[in-house]
């Protein structure tokens, strides 16, 4: 449960705060151990007993700030609560904020960074918690915080990179549905009644124009619905197993957007991978977290070959290479890695090389889409005045 309070300090000062406990006597303890003297308290609104955020949507450039703070601060030589205190309160994000809250208040009770972020698997990435554990192994949490806010930051750097090339695009598909909305059912019909009174012999197109323009005015919401079941159908399909493998494979397929999509998967292998590598976590356990930050279960499946493949003796280098995903320059890079003994550091510098490949490729994507739509609009346009034209030839040589 939840409870606000008020308190006096050992100053003297009267302070308010929240404060989760598990019934009224743990509240007024854990106040005591904290040497504030409760005042008052009652239970908040909507507490169920459990400060674990299930929503949360947390941007990567709010988790690198995060990391960022949180590296200065213990650095700096603050303690990890007096750390988390800190950013529970300078932390904007109301989700984060909450969530740093929870994280706050277990690590007073005993638990450690690691396990507290537990709590919240929906604001905390597993390479966030898993790179903590390490860091409080081997006594460099400051240095895995810094080496988290580096690889969030550039993540997000990639990520702002393919939103921002796709702004362009979107604003031209959604321009053009509004022009060819707009000539069907606005200004094809002003030419219906003029047909339908010269008693000209309409050819295939027009007819079909005139039909899909009736229906457009007339039973528009039969589009409406069918767009909206087309939606929720491929979440549907994409939420099922067998659907999630078959979306996620076309993404790495589809011409020139899956060249992109490859290119970005690659980056963020290597980058996650040698970030994991560098803090002492082990192989096996790296594969598996790789294999969820990449949110792609056509990978995810290859890779878990992969592991079994090392598991078996088989090196990285031979494993990647045989998964036919990554680009075979990747597993070149690994291979020298793995007999220089310098592992991270190579896959660090092979993540860097794929960023600029990434820009290379989304600036080239972007190029090819743009000329695409404009020659798929022009077509729509000219079906349309064409199909309105025709007709209109044949009034006049029925006038002549």
């Amino acid at each position: 449960m939840q409870f606000k309070y008020r308190a006096v300090t050992d100053s003297g000062q009267i302070i308010e705060g929240l404060q989760e406990a598990r019934d009224e006597k743990e509240l007024i303890a854990m106040l005591k151990d904290s040497s504030y003297m409760p005042i008052s308290y009652e239970q908040t609104a909507g507490s169920g007993g459990s400060a674990e955020i299930t929503l949360a949507r947390v941007k990567k450039k709010d988790m690198a700030v995060f990391c960022r703070q949180f590296h200065t601060m213990l650095h700096a030589g603050v303690s990890v609560v007096k750390a988390l205190d800190i950013l529970e309160r300078q932390t904007q994000h109301k989700l984060l904020k909450k969530a740093i809250y929870s994280v706050h208040e277990n690590v007073q009770k005993g638990m450690t960074l690691s396990e507290a972020l537990k709590q919240n698997p929906k604001v905390f990435p597993s390479i966030l918690i898993n790179m903590v554990e390490a860091g409080e192994t081997s006594g460099s949490l400051d240095t895995v915080m810094d080496r988290m806010a580096t690889h969030f930051e550039k993540e997000f750097k990639i990520d702002n990179k393919i939103k921002s090339a796709m702004i362009y695009p979107i604003i031209l598909a959604v321009l053009a549905t509004a022009v060819v909305i707009f000539m069907m059912v606005a200004v094809m019909p002003t030419f219906v009644g003029m047909f339908e009174s010269s008693g000209v012999q309409l050819p295939a197109p027009t007819r079909a124009l005139i039909a899909i323009s009736h229906s457009m005015r007339n039973r528009w919401y039969i589009y409406i619905l069918a767009v909206v079941g087309l939606f929720f159908g491929i979440r549907y399909i994409g939420k099922t197993n067998s659907g999630e493998l078959l979306f996620d494979t076309w993404k790495l397929r589809i011409p020139v957007v899956g060249n992109t999509n490859t290119k970005v998967a690659t980056s963020k292998f290597n980058r996650t991978l040698s970030t994991i590598l560098s803090s002492g976590i082990p192989l096996m356990q790296g594969i598996d977290i790789v294999s969820k930050v990449l949110g792609n279960r056509y990978i995810e499946d290859r890779l878990e070959e992969a592991k079994d493949k090392v598991r078996k003796g088989v090196p990285l280098s031979i494993a990647v290479r045989e998964t036919r995903v990554f680009p075979i320059m990747v597993d070149a890079m690994i291979k020298i890695g793995e007999e220089s003994g310098d592992l991270d550091g190579i896959m660090n510098k092979t993540a860097d090389f794929y960023d600029e490949e990434v820009e290379v490729a989304i600036t080239k994507m972007t190029e090819m889409m743009q000329p695409a739509m404009i020659v798929i609009m022009a077509f729509i346009v000219a079906f349309i005045v064409i199909s309105i034209a025709l007709p209109m030839f044949d009034m006049v040589t029925l006038i002549k």
